[in-house]
């Protein structure tokens, strides 16, 4: 195996919804993604009918770069993150921008699929 190097710049794939978009690399084994959520932007608006599910059904592990996020997952359990967070997040969530700022989010689990046609 050798080292490889990837930049968002260059990415492999990009997958263009409602209010962002995401920005996918495959560095070894690893499929990784930056979505770009633009104020307005929300799950079971802009990815939802893409989807066609409720909630989002991908698990996702990442960084939060910029913004505000607000999740509600299917359990009435509810947080907002922030610039700077780490956070997982199995399936079954809506989420949202809060603010005028957009949200950045770089995963390293759940973008296989994400913004593909259900």
């Amino acid at each position: 195996m050798k080292a490889e190097v990837k930049n968002f710049a260059k990415s492999d794939e990009t997958r263009e919804f409602p209010n962002g978009q995401l920005e996918v690399v495959k560095v070894g084994e690893a499929l990784v993604g930056r979505a770009t959520f633009k104020p307005g932007w929300k799950w079971s608006d802009s990815l939802g009918p893409i989807m066609k599910t409720h909630t989002c059904q991908a698990a996702h592990l990442g960084y939060q770069v910029s913004g505000v996020l607000h999740t509600k997952m299917d359990d009435g359990t509810e947080f907002v993150t922030k610039a700077g967070d780490v956070c997982h997040l199995p399936p079954g969530h809506d989420a949202w921008v809060v603010g005028d700022e957009p949200v950045v989010f770089v995963d390293f689990q759940g973008m296989a699929v994400y913004g593909k046609k259900g």
